[in-house]
Parts: structure tokens; sequence; C-alpha cells
């Protein structure tokens, strides 16, 4: 059985519609199985920098310890839900090893570091964090290795973020790829993993499929396109666990137009 975890973080976002996410987590929350769901408190201060360069950073570091907790105590594969993406940092280092792929579902690759960041926002860092580079109070110590990633629809680059894949041979599943349900699971395939790791920012869909998402990305994938390959993918690696991130439902009355969408991409994981 599938465990949910909901961890409505705000504190890594770089959007000024930031609190909102607290509305997109409850609301997802409001439609999965209350006996089998954990939820978590955001941090109530927005937190401080600690001189990092990276915003609300004490905010950041409390909720990966809280989600880190809750992951570790489920002995089924939990899927949390944020929140803004810095969530997979506590979902990913709870459940770590050298065996594990990490399939990164976005529209952006959260690549930067703080010195590179255009927003300081840790939403940004969050995979560069779990590489195990950046701050040190947030990098995972050994972080997982870039041979066993795998980034799909993304299609929204800084320049460091393309100099990082490419230095580093990270393997990349476009938004035209993913109509064939077998290229994420190939890509995954050849990491040599024997778990997988997935992590979805809703901001990966094209926005003629979710509305409630603070930065849309035109030309991106359907939910058809993702369910269909992390049902494929399934079929080759097990889940050990997963995120879903950056609902931005633009009222809690909003929500209820995405959630068949997003619910969707749930079943999928669960």
């Amino acid at each position: 059985m599938t465990r949910f975890v909901i961890a409505p973080q705000w504190q890594g976002s770089s959007s000024s519609r930031a609190m909102q996410l607290i509305d997109g987590a409850e609301a997802i929350a409001g439609d999965l199985p209350r006996a089998a769901t954990t939820f978590l408190e955001a941090p109530r201060e927005a937190g401080d920098s600690q001189g990092s360069g990276i915003h609300r950073l004490s905010a950041v570091v409390r909720m990966r310890e809280r989600i880190e907790e809750a992951v570790r105590a489920s002995s089924e594969p939990v899927v949390t839900i944020g929140g803004d993406c810095g969530v997979a940092l506590g979902a990913v280092s709870a459940i770590a090893g050298d065996d594990l792929a990490l399939v990164w579902i976005d529209a952006h690759p959260d690549l930067n570091v703080a010195a590179s960041s255009p927003s300081g926002a840790f939403t940004g860092m969050v995979l560069r964090s779990i590489l195990g580079e950046g701050e040190p109070v947030v990098r995972l110590t050994p972080g997982i290795d870039p041979g066993r990633v795998v980034l799909a629809g993304t299609r929204a680059w800084d320049a460091e973020e393309e100099r990082f894949v490419q230095e580093h041979g990270i393997r990349t599943v476009g938004v035209t790829d993913l109509a064939d349900p077998e290229a994420l699971a190939e890509a995954v395939a050849a990491t040599g993993a024997s778990r997988v790791f997935v992590h979805i920012d809703l901001d990966v869909l094209d926005p003629s499929e979710i509305t409630g998402v603070a930065s849309p990305v035109p030309f991106g994938v359907t939910a058809a396109e993702i369910v269909a390959s992390l049902r494929r993918l399934r079929e080759r690696v097990p889940l050990a666990g997963a995120t879903i991130s950056e609902f931005f439902p633009s009222s809690p009355a909003a929500a209820v137009d995405d959630l068949g969408t997003i619910l969707r991409l749930i079943g999928a994981l669960a």
C-alpha cells in the first residue's frame, strides 16, 4: 500500500504567490485516503538565508528534517505531495542509496547553485543539492550519482544548468520523446539502478493541461503521456518513492479544475 505525506512547504518557491502552495497541497490531500496520509505542517516563519544566498534556508532545512522522518517511518513507498520542489530533498535523502535512480520530470532542471541562481530560491537548486553539490546544510552526502539521473520534459534552462548536464552526461528524455512510453523506461534501465524515485513538477505539463502552476512553460507534455510512461517504467523498475509539487491554484475553489489531472498522475505512481 502506498503512503502519502503532505508537505505544504512554500519557503523554497520563487513565486510571489508562494503561499498558494499551501492551498494546493491541502486540496490534493482532500482526495487522498485519510488513513494512508500523513500531514506535515510547514514552518510558520518565512526563514532566514543564514548568509548562504538561498532565501528562507532555515525553514527549508527544518522541513527537510520533517519529511525525512515521515518517509523513513513508512515501510511502504511514499508519495510526498508539495509544496514547492524543495520537498524532494527530504523525500530522496530518506531512501537514497547507490542502487537508486532519480527521474526528474520538470520543465526546469533545478540544477543551479546559490551563486548561479537568478532568484535565490531553493526550488531552482533542489536537484543540484540531491546530487551532492551546493550549500552544505542542504546537499546530500553522498549525493546521487549524475549517471543515475534522468531529466524528462525539461525545456527551460539556465546557462549553468546546461553546462552541468553536458559536463556530467546526464540522460535527458525530451518532450517529444515522451510520446513513446518506452523512452523513459529505457533511460532508467540504462542507469543500471534497481529502484527508482520519480519527481514531478506540475509545470512539466503543457499549459493546456493545467492552470494551477506559477510559471507555465509552453510546448509541454500531456498528462496521458506521463501516465503511460510511468506505468511502463514501473513494469521495468520498482518504485521506491515519488514527489509531486508546485500546485498553485488561484483559489481553494479553483483547485478542483486541476484535481482530476493531478489524481491521474498520483494514480500512476500509487
